[in-house]
């Protein structure tokens, strides 16, 4: 864009309204995801008017990787947010897969999706329901 081609900041909002209605009809997106959807979309259709080249712009996480896993939960790095699962809210609110995430943070293949914790919760109550056994062993009394 010159400098005689700009967007006012009602464009900017139709442009966004006009983006998030279409995610949201094409996508199922929970409802508490819905203002960071607006605002994710809002910032960069902003970042992108005013001129700033995606290439040039350093990526900062929201929290340092090292501190983004706990025991209870795991930091989103888009948004700091604390979440048992980081699979689903990438999808909703980024359009992202855990592969993509991984990629643009520069994170191992084996960076979890889900808290600790929690993953160790689910294990518990697979082996409990009986999941993971070979058909016709016995289950140990406990």
């Amino acid at each position: 864009m010159t400098e005689d081609q700009t967007i006012s900041r009602g464009e900017l909002l139709a442009l966004t309204a006009e983006i998030v209605s279409s995610h949201v009809a094409n996508n199922s997106v929970v409802q508490s995801d819905m203002p960071d959807l607006i605002q994710s979309v809002f910032s960069k259709l902003s970042d992108l008017a005013s001129g700033e080249d995606a290439a040039s712009v350093e990526l900062s996480p929201a929290v340092p990787v090292k501190k983004s896993i706990t025991d209870d939960y795991i930091v989103c790095l888009e948004d700091g947010k604390k979440l048992k699962m980081l699979k689903r809210h990438l999808m909703t609110a980024y359009g992202m897969t855990p592969e993509d995430y991984r990629a643009k943070w520069g994170l191992k293949p084996d960076y979890p999706m889900v808290a600790p914790n929690y993953a160790l919760k689910r294990q518990e109550l697979a082996k409990k329901i009986g999941l993971g056994r070979k058909p016709g062993s016995k289950t140990s009394k406990r």
